[in-house]
């Protein structure tokens, strides 16, 4: 099970940058994006066994030093794309540790074999009836 969101805040790192989204002439004064980083092997919260699971599911994600970006600019307000940002990353981190169902191997009914077949069967019929006869 993962901490909730507010346990990650001390090992995360904010950044914030222009947005070029909403916001009018807001925009080009205020600096509203902003971008967390979070490194996953250096973290206190994270489990050795979650950090595994995260590393794997998400590591195509990381950047070469192994930090985890996630850039919010939704809104024109720094604070709520500070908590837009961190709900992501609490979600992303909560997907990656998700094992998924295992899949049960099934096998089509009989009558719905039958039901194939038999279409099979009127399907090729129609196409014979179309032939030229010799």
């Amino acid at each position: 099970m993962l901490p909730p969101a507010e346990a990650f805040l001390p090992e995360i790192i904010t950044q914030t940058s222009r947005s070029s989204g909403p916001g009018g002439q807001n925009v080009n004064k205020v600096e509203s994006r902003v971008e967390l980083r979070f490194h996953v092997q250096n973290s206190q919260v994270l489990t050795d066994q979650q950090k595994v699971l995260i590393l794997e599911k998400l590591g195509n994600q990381l950047t070469a030093e192994g930090w985890l970006l996630v850039t919010a600019q939704d809104d024109r307000s720094q604070l709520r794309n500070r908590e837009i940002a961190l709900a992501r990353l609490h979600e992303l981190l909560q997907r990656s540790l998700r094992r998924p169902k295992p899949r049960k191997a099934t096998k089509p009914s009989k009558s719905a074999v039958r039901k194939r077949l038999k279409g099979k069967k009127i399907q090729g019929e129609k196409k014979a009836s179309r032939r030229k006869l010799e």
